[in-house]
């Protein structure tokens, strides 16, 4: 059983950064493409950044590309998300997500989730 928590959310100021964490246990997270996922209040699930097994490729959204980082130490068993230049509209829960054999932004392929944290961007 893999058991994702998330951690590092709160709130900033727009401009701010906050670096998001997301710890793996029960299984080497090197057998597992990981995700970050968003939702902000009365919208969607959406997805944010995968990184592949290795972390050698990454994929973000087109509307924080620049502004937000995926990145993974395998040896830490531990996957971030780095976000810099936060706007009110990045207001949201985020979640992490693992998946055994997909790697993208489909977040019905993703097998394993966290409990989100949350993060809220000041104007």
């Amino acid at each position: 059983q893999v058991h994702l928590v998330e951690s590092g959310g709160g709130l900033v100021q727009a401009g701010g950064s906050l670096r998001l964490s997301c710890v793996v246990s029960g299984r080497t997270l090197s057998s597992y493409a990981m995700g970050w996922f968003r939702r902000a209040p009365e919208q969607e699930r959406e997805f944010v950044a995968a990184i592949s097994w290795s972390g050698e490729s990454t994929y973000t959204k087109d509307s924080v590309k620049g502004r937000f980082t995926i990145s993974r130490d395998n040896a830490k068993n531990t996957v971030y998300l780095q976000m810099n230049s936060l706007k009110p509209e990045d207001t949201a829960v985020y979640y992490c997500a693992a998946s055994r054999n997909y790697y993208g932004d489909r977040d019905g392929q993703y097998g394993y989730w966290g409990q989100g944290t949350q993060v809220t961007v000041s104007s």
